[in-house]
């Protein structure tokens, strides 16, 4: 049997300093990856934002507005199609001028107080109630919009999946609470028929530099990996695909309200301005 090499003193330091310099390393990389409130690490590709590589699937500018109570053969109804209303705000049948209005391609949503001290609203959902309308598998959503100011006040521009047989999968790219002035909630749920219950969710808090009244974007992308919600083009968090989200998912807008005594003190009227809604779909 050959005799080992022996191991000196000069050889244990010199191995010491590069395992040191090895672990500097791999930290100074970790540090600069930006990590998201579900803890898992930007890197890949498909956080950027790339417009120019998708196909518009949905648009709405609208310079008109093409709504009813519930359709059929509008692009919009002005209710939930599972149920109708939520909230402390009754989302009411369009009429002349109420709840929506258009004027130079801006959408305004009213929100007021009726003679009897109930408060009504508006809600736009791209499917009826037969599943007629636009929903799509897969792509990205976005909404640009001033929303308004005051506590009471619920905007909010969100997504829910087609089949909801076993589980209603909904994707809330933003619900601004007015009493919580500094930034909007992000939310993904599972709502399981058995009442279990996914969520995953981070709070954006931009608004303590940026101005909610102001036009801002808030979009979604949805493939079969990640959920990832974007501000102003920037991606703001992501999450994990859950398989629910993997079918078609139609598009929400509304101006609801909290149903508390928050509303008691909410401006009246109150307004959200949209200036557009778009689908793309992914290449």
């Amino acid at each position: 049997m050959m005799n080992s090499p022996k191991t000196t003193s000069a050889d244990l330091s010199l191995f010491r300093r590069r395992l040191l310099g090895a672990v500097a390393a791999a930290a100074c990389l970790m540090l600069a990856l930006p990590t998201y409130a579900d803890g898992y690490v930007s890197g890949d590709t498909g956080d950027k934002l790339d417009i120019g590589r998708m196909k518009v699937s949905f648009e709405d500018q609208f310079n008109e507005i093409n709504v009813s109570a519930w359709g059929p053969n509008t692009r919009w109804i002005a209710h939930t199609p599972w149920a109708g209303d939520f909230g402390g705000a009754q989302f009411a049948d369009p009429t002349d001028k109420f709840p929506f209005t258009v004027k130079d391609g801006i959408l305004r949503i009213e929100a007021s107080k009726s003679s009897d001290g109930t408060w009504r609203s508006g809600l736009l959902a791209s499917v009826d109630r037969d599943g007629n309308g636009f929903s799509q598998q897969y792509g990205y959503f976005e909404m640009r919009a001033s929303l308004p100011s005051g506590p009471g006040l619920w905007p909010a521009f969100w997504l829910i999946g087609k089949d909801r047989s076993k589980s209603t999968a909904e994707i809330d790219a933003m619900e601004y609470y007015g009493d919580k002035p500094n930034g909007y909630s992000s939310t993904v749920h599972v709502w399981h028929k058995d009442g279990s219950h996914y969520s995953d969710f981070s709070r954006v808090n931009v608004f303590e530099t940026a101005d909610p009244t102001a036009y801002h974007t808030y979009g979604v992308k949805v493939d079969s990996e990640y959920v990832r919600m974007y501000f102003d083009g920037k991606l703001a968090w992501k999450t994990k695909t859950q398989p629910e989200y993997r079918q078609p998912l139609y598009i929400l807008l509304n101006l609801g309200m909290v149903d508390g005594v928050t509303k008691m003190v909410a401006p009246d009227p109150s307004f959200m301005s949209v200036d557009y809604v778009r689908a793309y779909a992914l290449n």
